[in-house]
C-alpha cells in the first residue's frame, strides 16, 4: 500500500467513526465523542506535518493550504467540543472524505 493509498485509508476511517458519533450523538459518551475527535485530530497533526515538511517535494502554495485546512479542521473539532453540536461534525466528516477521494483519484508516482 502506497502512503497516498494509506493516508485515504485514515481519512476514511477517521470519517466513519465521527460518522458513526453523529449518528449516535444522543447515545454516546463524552469519552466516546472524545475518543473519535482526539483520532481525527492526531490523524491531522500528522498529515499537516508531512505535507508541510521542507523535504515535502509539494509547490508551497499546497503546503500553506493544507496548513490552513488543518488549523480549521482543529478550530472546528474545537468547536464541536464547545458547543455540543452533532450537526457540527458534518464539515469534518466532508472534508476527510473529499481529501481521502483526492487521494485514490491521483496517480501514486511512489
Amino acid at each position: 500500500m502506497s502512503p497516498r493509498e494509506l493516508e485515504a485509508n485514515l481519512l476514511m476511517k477517521a470519517a466513519a467513526r465521527l460518522q458513526l458519533i453523529k449518528d449516535e450523538w444522543e447515545d454516546s459518551s463524552l469519552a466516546e465523542k472524545d475518543d473519535a475527535l482526539v483520532y481525527n485530530r492526531k490523524l491531522w497533526t500528522i498529515l499537516v506535518t508531512s505535507a508541510t515538511s521542507e523535504e515535502n517535494q509539494l509547490p508551497q502554495g499546497i503546503k500553506n493550504n493544507i496548513a490552513s485546512l488543518g488549523v480549521f479542521v482543529f478550530k472546528q473539532t474545537m468547536t464541536v467540543m464547545t458547543t455540543d453540536d452533532a450537526n457540527k461534525l458534518d464539515t469534518l466528516i466532508s472534508i476527510n472524505r473529499a481529501i481521502a477521494e483526492g487521494l485514490r483519484s491521483q496517480p501514486s508516482s511512489e
